[in-house]
């Protein structure tokens, strides 16, 4: 059985990451979604939302498997025994970190591969951070996410606001 680990904050996740996934799905029998907490963010959803709104996007789907994580991918990689790692690139700058991160991952664990999947050009401008500036100003956002993640995104900015 061939398994890929997609890592990310998915704060939130988007029809570009959705994307992705779903032609990692077509390569492989099991892709686990990795959701890191990662401290040099400050997170809009807590990572308990990410990995419910994950876990409901794809119930139907039982080889996507979802889980949270902290600490080193390839800790994590090795825990899970799967050592190939899916990333995906938007534009040609996104290579360049990609490639660091992809190359500092096999100098820590040689077992890990990186696979590169495009993203379909219709989202190669699209991130995660772009959809939470415009959720926060009310800007239309029904493009770019599910309807729950749109759902959860009004939701947690009016309750902000609220503050």
């Amino acid at each position: 059985m061939k398994k890929a680990i997609y890592p990310g904050s998915f704060d939130p996740i988007t029809n570009g990451h959705i994307d992705v996934l779903r032609r990692a799905s077509r390569v492989f029998d099991e892709v686990h979604i990795a959701v890191i907490q990662n401290p040099e963010k400050n997170s809009f959803f807590t990572i308990e939302e990410r990995i419910e709104h994950l876990q409901e996007l794809f119930r139907s789907e039982p080889e996507i498997q979802i889980e949270g994580f902290k600490g080193l991918l390839v800790d994590y990689a090795k825990k899970k025994d799967i050592y190939t790692i899916i990333r995906g690139l938007r534009a040609v700058s996104d290579f360049d970190f990609e490639f660091q991160m992809a190359l500092t991952n096999r100098n820590l664990e040689s077992k890990i591969d990186t696979v590169f999947l495009m993203t379909d050009e219709k989202y190669s401008y699209l991130s995660s951070s772009l959809v939470r500036q415009l959720a926060k100003l009310n800007g239309p956002i029904g493009q770019f996410v599910p309807d729950l993640i749109e759902q959860a995104l009004r939701e947690k900015c009016k309750a902000q606001k609220g503050h």
